[in-house]
This record gives C-alpha cells, structure tokens and sequence, in this order.
C-alpha cells in the first residue's frame, strides 16, 4: 500500500495543533512596528542603537508598545494566570513592567545588529501578581524577514531554577562570607604535587620516611617548594603585614622560613603515615620580619583524599600567649630587679653541675656592700638601682656556660663550670673592673662587691664548696667593712 502525503490544509492544522498544545509559552507578535522605528531612526543617521537609547530612555517603551500580541497558546494562559487572550491582551501592562523595559533593551540591540533571533533571561508578572523568572527566545518566522510582522517567542519559566540558582549563590556568599571574615588566618592549599613526591618516594622502595628525609633534607625542602596557595583571607593578610594577596603569595619564602623547616618536615611525616588531619605549633615571620607563632590545624577536606588538591590550613596567632609564657618561664628563673637568675634557677643548676659536671667546678659568692645604708639613707628606691647595677655588672662578666645569680638580698653567686681556679680568680678580677667602669658612670652611692671563690674536683660536693667560697666572701667583707669606718648596722647587714 502506498503513503499517500496529508493534504496542505491538514499539515496546517497539525502546527495549529502542535503550537496550542506546546508545552512551553509561546506567543506570535507583530513587530512590524518596532522595524518601522528603526528604520526611521537609521535614516536619521543614528547607528548605535545603545546609545541612543541612553540618550532617549523612552524608546526603548516606544518600542515595547509597538508590539503587537496576535495569540498565545493554552500553556501561556495558564502560566500567567489568564482566563483568556483578550483578558491577557487587556492586561499586558500587568505582565511587563518594572525591569522588563532593561532586558527588553538587549532584545531590541540584538534585532538592530541583523540577528533574526534574540534571547535574554527577564522577569515577568502573572495577573495575579506572581513574580515569573522566564526565559525568552524570539524569532523572527521565515518570510517575514523584510516586515517582522510575524516572530515566535517562547517564555520559559525558571522560576524554580532561578530560586534554586539564587540559593546557591547565597550559600556561596555566605561561605565566602566565613572564609573572608574568619577571626584566624585561612589559606585553602594545594598539595597534589607533595602527594606525587611522597608517592614516588614509597615507590622508589623508601619504607623509614624520618631516616629517608634526616639522610636527604633537601628533599623536605623541594617538598615546600611544591605547595601551591589557591587562596587566603583577610585575616591572613592582617597577622602577616601584606597589603594584599599577590603582595604576601609573591613572598611566601619569607613566611615559611628558618625554624619552619623542621616543623613541616613532621607535618610531611605525619601526611606519610596518613594523618590528613594534623595540629602542631609552629613558627611563621610576618612580612615586616617580626615572628608569628601559630597554632596550626592542617585538613584535607573530604573528597580529596586521594589527590591533597584541597587542602585547608587554618592558623591562630598564639603569639602573645608565647610571650607570656616565655615572660612567665623567665620570672621562674629569673630575679625581676636585677634581671639576673634567681635562687631556684642556681639551686637546680647546682644540683645538675653536681650530677653531670663539667669538673672543675668554680663557685664564687658575692655581697655587695653597703646596702642596708643606701636603704636606710637615701630610701629602697636607692637601694634597688644600686641592685640593678650589681645586676648589670654581674651580667656583662659572665656569658653562657656561666650563670650569675641573685640568691638573697644582697647575696650573689656565679656558676663556672669546667672552670679551675686561676679562671676563678679571673672571673673576680673581671667584676672589679666592671664595677670600677660602673662607679664612673653612675655618680652617686658606689657600687662594690666583696666576694669569694671556691674550686671543687669530681667526687667534691658543691654545697661545701658553696660554704668555702662564703667564707672567704665574709673575710674580705670584714677587711672591707675594717677599712672605712661604719655603723653597727652597716657591719650586721651588708
């Protein structure tokens, strides 16, 4: 049996059919009158449509009105909420307004420039006052090319997807918003490239990763070099001094630098044995050059276990608690007048002298005259600056391994380990020449020292070296006190 083609008329009721039942809005419109507008305007010589609608903002609504709605389907009644075409028609005002007019403008620009098609994403209004979000897409029919009196529109309601879109957007923002605003320092990190040296690392057969990196360091080093910043916060560039990102990721050698290196190496030891979450205090420098410490808190975020592309490392400055703990750690060994070690500092290294050594083992005992009378004449306020000076002397005669401490009120003593005597009596003669230095330069109460020392062997306890060197400390206080005369007082209490 032969297929006998429909006849003309029953192919036109077919795309009767087919744009009635559309499942999309469709409307046929006449823009024959916005062509005829153009082409009064081009020959008044206009050529750039956009700025002549800058310039005349009323016919762009010029244009809109010219539009004439032939029909509209079922699917464009019911989206925007009409009983009919006529009542649709009537109240076509009702549908586009506001920002319409805006997105309206970019579909005449695209029909100026030849196009016989537009798009643009616009907004719409049902007659019941529902906002539509809505796609649209124009064409001009073939045929009709000459007049425009025949283009096909589609309206697409995106109504949810823009919502959906819109939501998106906001959790973006308000992500960022967290990450921006962070009161720590954040930097989201790349670390595919340190994955691929550990790799290759466990590959080449390297089963003791601390021996591997102790034996090649440089391997640590090329590691660092391989971490690829993707972004920081605001935070971050505050803690380090940058004035922006490109500023502190162009010098990002002088963040990480010097006693960093040890600490990544045990971050790189830790992401060996598969801690992908790790947190260790460490040590960073701003980009004036002061130090930062921060507690670090290194994450590969989920998902990206596999590869360490996204990584994020947050970073809290902890740097005024390490100044106070190490201000804190200071007074417990430390004398706060005469900035000298204090008597559980002495007492704790004379032990550990006595237990370790290095033999011999100089002490030498020191009072500093004169000063219950300086208290008692001139005030404590006296008193104390001429401790502070005992201090300063008494600081400039010894450097490490020697300590000088501040055991009593006017009692001093030096540790000088692997020292023998003639290096005692040196260290004394050193202090005299300090003082004398120190009484020229502070006019006033003089500052001197009687003192003693004592050499003590292995198998020697240093506490009976300790009362050796306190006897001979008081002989050459009385011989002192002998030669000038003073009050009973002086005599009993320094």
């Amino acid at each position: 049996m032969l297929d006998i083609p429909p006849s003309a008329p029953a192919l036109a009721n077919d795309d009767s059919e087919m744009f009635e039942l559309a499942p999309v809005s469709l409307w046929l419109e006449d823009f024959s009158g916005v062509r005829a507008l153009f082409d009064a305007w081009r020959e008044e010589g206009i050529t750039d449509l956009r700025a002549h609608f800058a310039a005349n903002p009323g016919c762009v609504a010029d244009c809109a009105h010219s539009i004439r709605v032939i029909k509209v389907n079922q699917k464009t009644l019911t989206q925007f909420e009409a009983a009919d075409f006529e009542a649709l028609n009537d109240n076509l005002a009702s549908v586009f307004r506001d920002d319409m007019l805006k997105t309206h403008l970019e579909e005449l620009c695209q029909l100026w420039a030849g196009q016989s098609h537009f798009t643009s994403q616009t907004v719409n209004y049902t007659l019941g006052g529902r906002r539509l979000d809505v796609l649209l897409k124009g064409a001009v029919l073939p045929g009709h090319e000459a007049r425009w009196d025949r283009v096909l529109v589609s309206v697409e309601d995106i109504t949810e997807m823009e919502k959906a879109r819109q939501r998106v957007t906001l959790a973006e923002q308000y992500v960022r918003g967290l990450f921006e605003h962070s009161p720590v320092s954040l930097w989201v990190e790349d670390f595919s490239a340190v994955k691929r040296l550990l790799d290759e690392a466990r590959s080449a057969g390297i089963n003791d990763f601390r021996v591997f990196t102790d034996v090649h360091p440089e391997f640590v080093e090329r590691c660092m070099q391989e971490i690829h910043v993707l972004d920081v916060n605001q935070h971050t560039l505050d803690m380090f001094a940058a004035k922006d990102k490109k500023t502190l990721l162009s010098h990002l050698a002088d963040v990480f630098r010097d006693d960093m290196r040890p600490h990544f190496r045990e971050q790189l030891i830790d992401l060996w044995d598969g801690k992908l979450f790790q947190q260790r205090e460490v040590l960073n420098y701003s980009l004036d050059g002061s130090e930062v410490h921060v507690h670090l808190q290194f994450s590969v975020l989920p998902g990206h276990e596999n590869n360490w592309d996204l990584v994020l490392v947050a970073l809290t400055d902890i740097t005024a608690r390490k100044k106070a703990e190490a201000y804190l750690e200071f007074l417990g060994k430390h004398d706060v007048l005469t900035k000298l070690r204090n008597r559980s500092f002495y007492m704790d290294e004379l032990n550990r002298l006595e237990r370790k050594g290095p033999w011999p083992v100089t002490i030498i005992m020191a009072d500093l005259n004169g000063l219950k009378r300086v208290n008692d004449q001139l005030g404590h306020a006296a008193g104390d600056a001429l401790l502070r000076r005992a201090g300063e002397v008494l600081a400039k005669a010894t450097e490490t391994p020697f300590h000088a401490a501040r055991i009593g009120g006017d009692e001093f003593a030096i540790l000088m380990p692997d020292t023998d005597e003639r290096g005692g009596t040196a260290m004394i003669e050193a202090i005299h020449q300090l003082v004398e230095m120190n009484n020229q330069f502070y006019p006033g109460s003089p500052l001197s020292f009687s003192m003693g020392a004592a050499t003590c062997q292995p198998g020697d306890r240093l506490e009976a070296g300790v009362q050796r060197a306190d006897l001979l400390m008081y002989e050459e206080k009385r011989a002192h006190y002998t030669n000038q005369p003073v009050s009973q007082g002086d005599a009993a209490g320094g």
